[in-house]
């Protein structure tokens, strides 16, 4: 296994190490987003062909490299942003209402 997929495996682990193990809601929101970047990353790295250029038609290539799967990655950073602002939105309206970013008090205080 290369390094680059190690690291794609050690930041998704990290990430979701972060989302199970941590009770501030901010963290956890870190956490889906260092889980999240790992992905695009792993989606960068099956697309990547070393010395392929970008697909001319008009030009004979030898080695041609897919534009698909970056643009569904840009795709997936618009999203991945998208859904954190919305999370953190959401983090703000629970820390208005019940005072504590904490998970387990947020769960005393609305049973």
């Amino acid at each position: 296994m290369e390094i680059p997929y190690i690291v794609v495996i050690m930041l998704f682990s990290l990430g979701i190490y972060t989302i199970i193990t941590q009770k501030n809601l901010i963290k956890m929101v870190i956490g889906f987003s260092i889980a999240e970047s790992s992905l695009i990353l792993l989606l960068m790295l099956v697309s990547y062909k070393p010395g392929g250029t970008a697909p001319i038609l008009d030009k004979p290539y030898e080695i041609v490299v897919d534009p698909i799967p970056q643009a569904l990655a840009l795709t997936s950073i618009v999203i991945g942003g998208s859904v954190t602002a919305v999370m953190l939105a959401l983090v703000i309206k629970i820390y208005k209402r019940y005072g504590t970013l904490n998970v387990d008090q947020v769960r005393k205080l609305r049973g």
